[in-house]
């Protein structure tokens, strides 16, 4: 029976205590928050007695085989790294750390403790994208990915979630180098940097909605877009956007087709590579697809009758893969490397979005590839602009 501890106990804690609950041989052991009452009040909710407001005293006292740390990400790095000290596994919701620099300290740690990692990106374990994620194994694209496509929006109109940290520029996210875009953007670079190689080129450009400038905030961006080369000359495209409602989308692209995963809809579209003789262009592939769109409904119905389908499907896959690697000795379900490889992708972001947030040295320290210095020189007057 693993024995799970929680630290952080704001909203989205209530999500990992139900994905753990539906997790055979595992039990929430203890609760942690600097303010006791909200680890209390999470408690009660659950059933969870033991609740702390010292890390410490709960690690020493409850003995946890395993972590959620679900606070602000300026608290992840100091927490992980009290954790693994003490031998204990760790689970940081994202975005992992602030900086790549700090990522890989405390991915080397945990190698040096022989103890295990992973990273909240559960969006990568949904339905949709297990099943693409197969599909891409077993040679659909005719071969490594050629071009990747990520988008990721966010509502800012439902003012009773985005008001706390809008109307605040004390907010612990309008502290972060990259301010909206840090909490946010990390699961779409995730599902890039799984297919990406070395990145050597880096182009970003941010600005502000209308409607996010008819509040006053001037200094909080909102729309973003990236484009991503690596070493082997796979391209990538990212896009944020609080004006494209309901878009979170991956696409990849390869010389014998494309695939599409939709993870608001739990789609998967498949488009061969292949011409048709005469008018046939101009039916088959619209009926092959409208096809593969009721197959989806189907088959979504199908898994929510079997109770597969529900919401944080993914946090509970990810979860329970993540404990399979420690009960097991396995490797984590999300690689060390792609969580580098997304703080280092996200530094460079906001390094060229929020020049006067980050520093050289910090840039320097993350082992920014030089090249990317080149990109930032030459590319300087595309990221004044907006579009």
């Amino acid at each position: 029976m693993l024995r799970i501890a929680i630290v952080g106990c704001g909203k989205v804690a209530d999500q990992h205590v139900q994905a753990i609950h539906r997790i055979p041989g595992c039990k929430i052991v203890a609760l942690c928050d600097r303010e006791l009452l909200l680890a209390k009040q999470l408690g009660e909710r659950f059933g969870i007695a033991a609740c702390f407001c010292e890390l410490s005293k709960m690690l020493e006292v409850a003995r946890p085989d395993i972590v959620h740390i679900t606070t602000p990400p300026q608290s992840h790095c100091s927490l992980a790294k009290q954790c693994l000290e003490s031998g204990i596994n760790v689970y940081l919701e994202k975005p992992f750390t602030i900086t790549a620099q700090e990522a890989e300290s405390v991915v080397e740690l945990a190698e040096r403790r022989g103890l295990k990692l992973t990273v909240g990106h559960n969006y990568q374990f949904t339905l949709e994208m297990l099943e693409m994620r197969r599909l891409l194994k077993e040679g659909f694209l005719g071969g490594r990915p050629s071009h990747l496509e990520s988008y990721w929006s966010y509502d800012l109109a439902d003012l009773r979630y985005a008001s706390a940290f809008l109307s605040n520029r004390a907010h612990w996210v309008r502290q972060l180098p990259g301010q909206l875009f840090h909490n946010l953007i990390s699961h779409g670079i995730a599902k890039l940097a799984e297919f990406l190689d070395e990145v050597v080129e880096i182009i970003a450009t941010a600005y502000q909605s209308d409607h996010l400038r008819s509040l006053g905030l001037e200094d909080v961006l909102d729309e973003l877009r990236v484009l991503i080369r690596d070493k082997q000359g796979t391209t990538a495209f990212f896009c944020f956007s609080t004006q494209v409602k309901g878009l979170n989308l991956l696409r990849a692209y390869g010389p014998s087709g494309s695939i599409s995963a939709n993870i608001l809809t739990g789609s998967l579209i498949r488009s061969p590579s292949r011409s048709y003789k005469s008018y046939l262009t101009y039916f088959i592939p619209p009926l092959r697809n409208a096809s593969q769109h009721f197959g989806n409904a189907r088959r979504n119905i199908a898994n929510f009758l079997r109770r597969r389908l529900y919401q944080d499907f993914g946090m509970k896959e990810l979860t329970e893969r993540f404990y399979n690697s420690v009960r097991l000795g396995d490797k984590p379900p999300i690689s060390y490397s792609e969580i580098i490889s997304t703080a280092r992708i996200m530094d460079e972001i906001f390094a060229q979005i929020y020049p006067s947030r980050t520093t050289d040295d910090r840039r320097r320290k993350t082992g920014t590839d030089h090249r990317l210095e080149m990109v930032r020189e030459v590319s300087a007057p595309l990221l004044t602009s907006d579009f």
